[in-house]
């Protein structure tokens, strides 16, 4: 099923079902592989909420000799991905933070196995219908409160979560996160500033047009070789995991279908780059009693200096900023050893 926003180009191809090859048992076969990874209890299933959709959630808590822990015992780690992600991308953190508090992580509406509803067209209006689910699986799973981490779009929506619902987040952490620069008067990116390529820029350009991954589901048959053509990382990042393709596959999987968080994502950005709603221009609307960490990665386009930036915004508050050497935007991939440790460290840090 085609979202009606999509391209003319990309809706062309939605009379011919088997153009794109992917379903959604095909999206969980691929994550329960990955899954099948986790050492410690698991369980998966969808929380559903009052407005009909459902979110994908995935719990793990430490093993003991004692049997399960239990879920909810203490405050969770809650983990929200970034644009065209899912749970799956979070298997390298799973085991190791789960040693003092139950990890939660679920799929944002619009992307993964989750709902994909119709997003409003307006950017305040799509962003509070993503923040709105989160608070509602909240609810639906009787957390009390939780530490919040986000990468990327996820911690935009995870900043905006925590403003309105500030008693409900004992510490917030952003990973790389995006959307929070005002667009710079030249009109530069990050990417360029951080030294990319001029065509890198072009491309950029021509892409904010559409939806971010259309050519992918454009090019039917041949999308899950574009993502292994260009972005091979994504497979280097998990080889010691899978000596195959699944994270490709799992990837494309994901983003293979109805575009609808994609097309949220749309709406709230500014040439994919910057956010229509900038939140340093609200991060201040922080309790002053919510700590804040920020990790960066060394190599990311994204730049450390917006800590700072924050940091000012709330003089009297904790904000911290850790650069990780030698990750790039995917910190928590790049370097997950030092990422761990680094969310590990604030975890052990938080009074249940």
């Amino acid at each position: 099923m085609q979202d009606e926003s999509e391209s003319k180009s990309e809706s062309s191809w939605a009379w011919w079902p088997s153009w794109r090859p992917t379903s959604v048992h095909q999206l969980k076969d691929a994550e329960t592989k990955i899954l099948d990874c986790v050492q410690n209890d698991l369980w998966a299933r969808f929380v559903s909420l009052p407005t009909q959709a459902k979110i994908w959630t995935v719990s793990v808590t430490q093993k003991t000799a004692q049997g399960p822990s239990t879920p909810g015992s203490q405050t969770p780690l809650v983990l929200v991905h970034g644009l065209c992600g899912g749970v799956g991308l979070w298997i390298r953190n799973l085991d190791p933070l789960c040693r003092s508090r139950p990890v939660l992580a679920f799929d944002v509406l619009g992307f993964g196995r989750s709902s994909r509803p119709r997003f409003p067209s307006d950017p305040s209006q799509a962003e509070q219908l993503s923040v709105d689910s989160i608070e509602h699986w909240r609810q639906a799973l009787g957390l009390e409160s939780m530490i919040l981490l986000g990468h990327s779009l996820g911690g935009y929506l995870a900043t905006s979560y925590a403003i309105q619902h500030p008693k409900r987040v004992k510490h917030l952490i952003l990973v790389d996160p995006w959307g929070f620069e005002q667009m710079p008067e030249d009109g530069i990116s990050p990417a360029t500033r951080a030294g990319c390529p001029y065509w890198v820029e072009s491309l950029v350009s021509v892409a904010a047009r559409f939806n971010p991954l259309a050519v992918m589901r454009v090019a039917g048959p041949w999308g899950p070789k574009l993502i292994h053509r260009f972005r091979p990382d994504i497979q280097r990042k998990f080889e010691d995991l899978f000596d195959d393709e699944t994270m490709t596959q799992y990837i494309y999987h994901c983003n293979a279908q109805k575009p609808s968080g994609e097309e949220a994502f749309r709406v709230m950005s500014d040439s994919l780059i910057w956010a229509k709603r900038p939140m340093l221009e609200r991060v201040h609307l922080l309790p002053p009693g919510l700590p804040v960490t920020l990790v960066f990665g060394a190599r990311s386009w994204m730049d450390s200096a917006t800590g700072n930036e924050v940091a000012k915004q709330r003089p009297s508050s904790y904000t911290h900023t850790v650069v990780v050497k030698e990750a790039s935007h995917h910190v928590y991939a790049d370097q997950p050893a030092e990422f761990n440790r680094v969310v590990q460290h604030i975890c052990d840090s938080v009074v249940d």
